[in-house]
């Protein structure tokens, strides 16, 4: 009589793939959170005034390359994986249609509780567009990330009351909802760049082609070719988009913008948009700018406006923005979000 054969047990998957990407992460956290100091301590490297033109410059390109490049390659990489579990078919059909009104609303939500200045938002509107969500859902995100944060809510709070901060809270939150949605509505994902549409409409994630369940090493390394193709297509632009934005941030005259936006005519709200978006600075920097030219006369909503424009619509942004959209595509982005953010001046100088 032969004895029964038991089948082989299946080991258990080694635990270290999971331990490594854990220790990744973890120091990824650990590197974010002392940028600050990093930055300071190369731009003391420099022979140069820190508190100077050059020295404020130096300072921040020193802190925003590192902190846009580690944030695209964080987000990225967590996209890749997320795209391993869902294909773009799947993910366009929870968020397109009925679900789209609700998709902008839900993105302009989760860009008002991140704190990200726009050229940061850059990085994880590549990974929403190459996951297969909605085109106006992304651009939601994408405008209310910088324009309608917590940073920003508090500061306007503190410096002109709750009434106007809730005012611009409400009407910035419209501008990204609306703006999304009017560009959803347009249909022009065919005027994204080549690479992104192809892999925005890129074939099913591989279980679904194969009929079989990937390993989470297998997503892991799906998570870091999109890192790679990503990664080799955009770094060279942000770092001339942020470098950009050093030389203004450090040069910019603010004598300017006073004698512009103080001037009480119908130019002035245009004027300061047109006047804020070749500028580039997060909530944190624009304000302190506000509060100035707030004393010295400028008009409440003209000075929103040219915030709105400065961390919404920055020229560095759509440096960055041109690998990933047409000019074309740009130009309607920031004409729609143009138009609203002008209809927010104008309405808070009539209202205050």
């Amino acid at each position: 009589m032969s004895a029964d054969i038991e089948a082989p047990r299946p080991s258990p998957p080694a635990p270290w793939p999971h331990l490594a990407v854990l220790a990744a992460v973890a120091a990824w956290f650990w590197l974010y959170g002392r940028l600050p100091a990093i930055s300071e301590a190369l731009t003391a490297l420099i022979p140069v005034e820190r508190h100077s033109h050059t020295g404020e410059a130096l300072a921040f390109f020193f802190y925003d390359v590192p902190k846009v490049l580690m944030l695209l390659a964080l987000i990225v990489f967590a996209m890749g994986v997320v795209r391993s579990f869902f294909s773009p078919e799947r993910t366009r059909a929870l968020l397109a249609g009925r679900r789209e009104g609700v998709g902008n609303v839900l993105a302009a939500l989760l860009g008002v509780v991140t704190p990200f200045c726009s050229c940061s938002a850059v990085p994880l509107f590549i990974g929403l567009v190459s996951a297969g969500v909605p085109l106006g859902v992304t651009f939601s995100f994408l405008i209310a990330a910088p324009m309608v944060n917590e940073v920003a809510l508090v500061m306007l709070f503190g410096l002109v009351g709750p009434t106007v901060a809730l005012t611009y809270f409400s009407f910035g939150l419209a501008v990204a909802i609306l703006a999304g949605w009017v560009i959803g509505r347009l249909h022009l994902e065919g005027w994204l760049q080549d690479w992104v549409r192809d892999i925005a409409t890129g074939a099913s994630a591989p279980e679904e082609a194969g009929g079989t369940t990937l390993s989470m090493v297998e997503r892991y390394r799906l998570g870091l070719e999109a890192l790679r193709e990503i990664m080799g297509r955009v770094w060279l632009w942000i770092l001339l988009g942020i470098a950009m934005g050093a030389l203004i941030h450090g040069y910019v005259p603010e004598d300017l913008m006073v004698r512009i936006m103080g001037a009480d005519a119908w130019w002035s709200v245009p004027a300061a948009v047109v006047l804020g978006i070749p500028m580039y600075t997060n909530a944190a920097g624009v304000i302190p700018i506000v509060e100035a030219l707030l004393g010295k006369g400028a008009a409440l909503g003209t000075v929103l406006a040219f915030m709105m424009s400065v961390i919404a619509l920055s020229l560095p942004e759509m440096i960055i923005l041109r690998q990933v959209l047409t000019l074309r595509l740009i130009a309607v982005f920031t004409g729609v979000v143009g138009t609203g953010i002008l209809a927010v001046g104008v309405l808070f100088n009539l209202l205050f």
